[in-house]
């Protein structure tokens, strides 16, 4: 310890009294009033002697920082007020300094924080150890095994939320330098029972809720789960909410936890496949059957639920089925299959689904041994951490209590055996004569448990075992045979007369009087509890599953296997884990914590003093705190008492020079203590009474005050003094500051003066040489300019005649010059756009100019053409040739040509190649189709129209039947056409002129109707010029013959009224006229 760190002590700034040992007067009542005065100031914890009593604060505390870690490490047990971080240390600080291993022993009832206590140790020693990869991933996997086994362990009660219903012991293994390499965690009696029946106000284990809340769809689909509570039989439903409980996020916490223990995906896929299954055993029912004989037998009702089951674990429908409906009993070389009621198939699925459940709890408690084991096989170093049932007394107390009870018995005797050992050893160890202690001894009791041959659990073996009608009732009578004239038993139908009239001891039960207490137990359910049985044919099936880990969970089915040997009893069996335990606590050094719970409802700041008194009795507090004060209530080693209590005595004060011992020895002498209330041991000074200590206290406190006056009083007087002296030395500092800065002012205004007249006389000098310089320049530039102007003189004189004959000429050319040049750049600026139907040309400036401008101008407009027609591709150039051969034909000639300007020519209207209708008609034309339409053929014989397909290509044109869609009617070579005629009007009529002496002549001239006639005779024209090299002659007239057969008739178009109708109509006047009548526009 530096020498500027504060020694501080438990009995510094004390809330009531921080260790029980030193409480006067010793009364259960004071004890109990101090408890609560300290629970009453957040003063969760307090000492008897090395003991932790912690009680539950129903909230959080802010005492559980890192800075607290920090505070309590590396100091003395009883350095700082009382807290669990103390202990820890001093465990670690013993396993790590002095190799001694360790165990941590946590009791108390449930919801008293047991399990809380548990983590909060493992979380100090974890921040306290050593640091570095491997050792956090060590620490990491220890930590993180407490979500893994409290979710399948743990469940919520009528007295806690988070009740652990297993008993764990963790041996936590260091090595030389206090890191940790692993750990190995044992489980005592896991509450299997709970999985099937829960008492009311209470959950099934975390896991099944977690699973449901938290699980995905995908996940619960694949487990054939429902998220409803409500579906399973064996979740009870009026407590399946807890309230600020988050099944959801545990659920992820937990999968988490298992993944960082080190469980593989589908190692916890088969756990989670497991608890599916024993949630879905619940659901099976069975309905009576009888036989032939009348012998009852049982069948499952709906069989879907064992369906998803077998799936689940993956076991043939019909053995799983079997093995609930039959039982196979084996005697030497005979079996003997019998069916099974009712009663007894919901006693056997009941049975599966515990043995299922607990099963997997250990396989998982050794998964995670194989994941935390230590890796190295050198020597260790072990702290254990015990987090067991506390004392249990119900309404209704059962096997469970019993053996519960039992352990809790084991515990007192070997707490009371190893504090009296430990108080033994120091005695002799400082040399202090060792007086006997008497105490109640709880070994009788324990011998009336577990005695082999006439104790109570040999006894329920025993029946268990013994042939014949064996009930719970028999049991309850052997041991009124046995355990009469036990003075710890009672029973109505024992032999003491005293109990036959105590009605409040029921026949079917017994009593036992226990070092917390009576407890009442009933003996129903003791035997089949005890025999735990599961039936072979069930185990056998559970061996027949392809799922791996089923089978590994029931090597019993195995029929290569089979042990006609009975198992042992569960009772058996936990008597044997718990002589494990004591034997290996036996060999540590015990640390105690003590957990006390303050009120039933769960509640802070409720401090009930009956349910305290009650479990202060139970837990044998009382009988702690006498073992401790039977000796000498105070120890503390000589420096740490010298050093709080030297200033009670002149001799020890401020200084002790010599030993330790020979100050305290000096100190009680002169505080004229009696020698009866103290004793010297090798370290330590060993104080009898609590009231010397109090006393000493006291006028410690007194001897405290005085010297706070004193050093007030001389810290007075040294501020005083250091104040005077620091004014006495400012004022010199002031002095000589201002002394300097009056020389320093002087100094710098006679330097100011000195530049000053200095900087005069400087400029002074300098304009001089500036005037001097000034008038030799000028001088200079003087002599300059008269010899340029008299050099100009003379050459403008000789050539004064060459410069008058040329002059006019050179100023017209640059007159010229400048005109030219001033025009180009106007005309760039008033450039018209590249459009080239824009007309517009910027004006002419100058008359000369005119064939310039003009010229120009045309060479503009052809430029822009050129650069207009650059941007076309090959099909719009075809187009606009197209349109500008049309306008050559038709312009100023035919009165619908201005309509169709606007309109793009398409040439295959009714798309011939992709229109299915057409698909025959396009098989029969060989050639490129150019323009494809329907068009109206004028009948010859009474004007009427009729429509037909026009067919155009680049040899000749058809006409094909418009409704077939596939008919030639026509086929014409475009070499036999002679010419065309149509009217100036807006018509779409047109004739087709056949040469004579033909095949088609034969049947005359074509007299059409088309609304698109411009496109038509376009495209006609231009393919029989590409073929013939010969123009088409296109006569435009309103007045023309056409050749029909043998006749010839003339066609006469007359303009009317649009009233009489807004289209041309043609009508046969007589054999050798057609009146085609045309709206006038």
């Amino acid at each position: 310890m530096s020498k500027m760190e504060v020694k501080t002590s438990l009995l510094d700034n004390m809330i009531g009294l921080g260790d029980m040992v030193l409480l006067e007067p010793l009364t259960e009542e004071s004890f109990i009033a101090n408890l609560r005065k300290r629970f009453d100031h957040n003063e969760i914890y307090t000492y008897i002697g090395s003991v932790v009593i912690s009680i539950n604060p129903y909230r959080s505390l802010p005492i559980y920082t890192p800075d607290k870690v920090e505070e309590y490490r590396n100091r003395n047990f009883y350095e700082l007020s009382p807290h669990i971080y103390a202990l820890a240390d001093e465990a670690y600080r013993s396993l790590r300094d002095q190799d001694k291993d360790q165990c941590i022993l946590i009791t108390g009832e449930s919801g008293a924080g047991k399990t809380e206590a548990s983590k909060l140790v493992m979380s100090y020693v974890a921040a306290v150890c050593g640091k570095g990869a491997e050792v956090n991933q060590i620490k990491e996997q220890l930590l993180q095994s407490n979500p893994v086994l409290e979710a399948f362990g743990n469940a919520k009660t009528v007295r806690n939320d988070n009740s652990s219903r297993f008993g764990k012991y963790m041996d936590v293994e260091f090595d030389f330098k206090g890191d940790p390499l692993g750990g190995v965690i044992s489980n005592y009696l896991l509450e299997k029972s709970r999985v099937v029946k829960q008492p009311r106000g209470e959950r099934n284990f975390h896991i099944f809720y977690q699973l449901l809340s938290g699980a995905s769809e995908d996940m619960l689909k694949k487990l054939k789960l429902e998220r409803d509570f409500s579906k399973y039989n064996y979740l009870s439903l009026d407590s399946a909410t807890v309230t600020g409980v988050d099944d959801a996020a545990s659920f992820r916490t937990v999968r988490n936890a298992m993944q960082i223990v080190g469980f593989m995906d589908d190692e916890t896929q088969s756990v989670l496949e497991l608890v599916g299954a024993v949630l879905k055993l619940g659901n099976i029912e069975f309905k009576p059957e009888s036989r032939v004989n009348d012998i009852d037998e049982s069948r499952v009702k709906d069989k879907n639920e064992l369906k998803e089951i077998c799936e689940l674990l993956g076991i043939e429908q019909s053995v799983l089925e079997r093995a609930f409906s039959f039982r196979t009993v084996e005697a030497k070389q005979e079996k003997v299959s019998t069916t099974l009621n009712v009663a007894q198939a919901y006693y056997a699925r009941d049975a599966l689904a515990k043995n299922l459940y607990s099963r997997l709890f250990t396989w998982l408690v050794n998964r995670i041994n194989e994941s935390i084991k230590a890796q190295t096989k050198k020597r260790k170093k072990v702290m254990g951490v015990l987090d067991i049932y506390g004392f249990e007394i119900f309404e209704e107390n059962s096997f469970e209590q019993f053996i519960i009870n039992y352990c809790n018995e084991k515990l007192q005797q070997i707490f009371i055996e190893l504090t009296l050992r430990e108080e033994q050893e120091e005695y002799i160890r400082e040399g202090i004569e060792w007086t006997h202690i008497e105490y109640f001894n709880n070994s009788v009791i324990c011998d009336l448990i577990e005695n082999n041959t006439n104790g109570i659990m040999a006894m329920l073996d025993e029946e268990c075992l013994r042939p014949g009608t064996v009930t719970d009732s028999t049991f309850l009578e052997k041991l009124n045979q046995v355990c009469a004239d036990h003075q710890h038993f009672e029973s109505r139908m024992s032999k003491s007369s005293k109990f036959l009239n105590d009605h409040s001891l029921p026949h079917n039960c017994f009593r036992i009087q226990h070092y917390a207490g009576k407890v009442l137990y009933h003996v129903e359910g003791f035997m089949d509890k005890n025999n735990d049985l599961l039936y072979r044919d069930l185990s056998q099936a559970m061996w027949k599953a392809n799922h791996s880990l089923i089978k590994s969970l029931f090597p019993d089915g195995n029929p290569a296997k089979i042990n006609l040997k009975r198992p042992p009893t569960a009772g058996s069996q936990f008597k044997t884990s718990v002589a494990t335990l004591m034997k290996n606590l036996q060999t540590k050094n015990p640390n105690y914590i003590r957990c006390i719970k303050p009120n039933d409802q769960k509640a802070s700041h409720i401090f009930t003093d009956s349910l305290v008194c009650h479990q202060v009795r139970y837990l044998g507090l009382m009988e702690n705190v006498r073992v401790r004060r039977a000796g000498y209530a105070f120890r503390q080693p000589y420096e740490a008492c010298l050093e709080r209590y030297k200033m009670l005595c002149k001799q020890t004060w401020p200084h002790w020079r010599g030993q330790a011992r020979d100050g305290v020895e000096v100190l009680l002498k002169d505080l004229q203590i009696p020698a009866e209330e103290y004793s010297y041991g090798r370290s330590k000074i060993f104080i009898r009474n609590p009231r010397t200590l109090f006393s000493l206290e006291e006028q410690r406190k007194r001897r405290l005050h005085g010297l706070a006056t004193l050093i007030q009083k001389i810290f007075r007087g040294w501020k005083t003094r250091t104040r005077f002296l620091l004014m006495k030395s400012s004022q010199v500092t002031v002095a000589a500051w201002y002394r300097r800065y009056a020389q320093q002012k002087k100094y710098k205004k006679t330097k100011s003066s000195a530049v000053i007249v200095q900087s005069f006389i400087r400029g002074w000098k300098a304009r001089k040489i500036l005037r001097e310089l000034k008038y030799q320049k000028r001088c200079e530039e003087a002599v300059t300019t008269i010899g340029a102007y008299w050099h100009g003189t003379r050459v403008r004189r000789e050539y004064r005649k060459f410069f008058r004959a040329h002059a006019g000429k050179r100023i017209y050319e640059f007159t010229i010059q400048r005109i030219m040049q001033k025009y180009f750049l106007e005309l760039k600026n008033k450039t018209p756009s590249m459009s080239p139907s824009d007309k517009t040309w910027p004006a002419r400036p100058y008359l000369f100019l005119d064939s310039t401008h003009k010229e120009l101008r045309r060479i503009f407009h052809l430029w822009r053409c050129k650069k207009y027609r650059g941007q076309f591709t090959d099909q719009k150039k075809a187009i606009y040739e197209e349109k500008l051969e049309a306008s050559e034909i038709f312009k100023d000639k035919k009165a619908l040509y201005p309509s169709s300007v606007g309109q793009p020519f398409q040439g295959d209207y009714l798309e011939i190649n992709k229109n299915p209708r057409y698909q025959k008609l396009n098989s029969l034309v060989e050639e490129k189709i150019i323009f494809a339409d329907v068009v109206n053929k004028i009948n010859r014989a009474n004007g009427k129209a009729t429509q037909r397909i026009f067919l155009l290509t680049k040899n000749k044109f058809m006409l094909a039947d418009q409704k077939s869609g596939h008919q030639i009617k026509s086929s014409v070579p475009l070499a036999e056409l002679t010419s065309v005629s149509m009217s100036a009007q807006s018509d779409g009529f047109f004739a087709l002129r056949v040469k004579e002496g033909t095949t088609a002549a034969a049947k005359g001239d074509f007299l059409l109707n088309s609304e698109r006639v411009i496109e038509i005779i376009t495209k006609l024209y231009r393919a029989g010029l590409n073929l013939t090299k010969e123009k088409i002659q296109i006569e435009i007239t309103d007045e023309f013959l056409v050749q029909f057969k043998q006749d010839k008739v003339c066609v006469k178009f007359i303009q009317t009224s649009p009233k009489n109708g807004t289209t041309a109509s043609c009508k046969r006047k007589n054999n050798r006229l057609l009146e085609v009548t045309v709206p006038s526009p």
